[in-house]
């Protein structure tokens, strides 16, 4: 499968962050630049350096333009249950831990919905940013029966909802819950960090109309690397829209 350009452009700015080419708040390539360096549209570049802001890896200020972040990740939480950004996925890589099919019983994740003996895929990985550091751990627990071949894709690389979506599974809702956790051994050996260490733990459900789960994704993410937030627009208040109103007729 080709690799989209833009994820290509994406991949060669997290490269160069890595090897420290880019430290955190070096400025980078406007979006004219990048279109005129890479040939693409300005629309391209201007998503390479969407995603790379949305990851936490830049940040982008009007009119002062684009900069490498420090360490620390801001998160939008909204992002985790919007289908656009969430098939987007983030850079860095996956490192799969495991993978298999077993019993909904056997799972490491309860499937709201499934019987004890209903097949799921379950699926472990490590996130590692682009600077090859341990960002998260995933574990994913999908019905088996709307993705029988999961297995055989590139598990590194692959972002669970789109590849539903191409097979045409609905999915009626998304549903996005937050847990305290503290580390246990296990995965404070996967993220490097000490074992007792407090940590957040996202949990999204991918849910049929029927109301039974699709899938069940955790996402423990490895503590003192993102600050998380919820941002929504404030409505216009009654005087500011009466003005403009005013404004028009004039």
């Amino acid at each position: 499968m080709t690799v989209p350009l833009y994820v290509q452009i994406r991949r060669e700015i997290e490269a160069k962050i890595r090897a420290g080419d880019l430290p955190p708040g070096a400025r980078l390539p406007t979006e004219k630049d990048l279109s005129a360096q890479h040939g693409v549209s300005r629309a391209t570049a201007q998503r390479v350096l969407n995603d790379l802001a949305e990851a936490g890896l830049a940040i982008r200020r009007r009119r002062h333009g684009t900069f490498v972040a420090d360490v620390t990740r801001q998160i939008n939480l909204l992002n985790f249950v919007t289908p656009a950004a969430v098939a987007k996925g983030a850079p860095g890589r996956h490192e799969v831990v495991s993978a298999r099919i077993v019993r909904a019983a056997d799972a490491i994740l309860a499937l709201p919905g499934a019987s004890a003996d209903t097949a799921v895929v379950e699926l472990v990985r490590r996130k590692l940013d682009v600077r090859e550091e341990p960002q998260s751990v995933e574990r994913h627990v999908v019905l088996f029966a709307v993705a029988p071949d999961l297995l055989n894709e590139n598990l590194e690389d692959l972002v669970t909802l789109p590849y539903l979506q191409r097979r045409g599974v609905a999915i009626d809702a998304i549903r996005l819950y937050l847990d305290p956790v503290i580390l246990g051994e296990r995965d404070a050996a996967l993220l490097h960090s000490e074992i007792g260490t407090p940590a957040l733990m996202r949990r999204r459900e991918l849910r049929a109309d029927d109301g039974s789960a699709v899938e069940v994704v955790t996402t423990l993410v490895r503590p003192g690397t993102a600050e998380f937030f919820l941002e929504l627009p404030v409505p216009p208040c009654e005087q500011r829209v009466a003005a403009r109103k005013e404004m028009r007729r004039q």
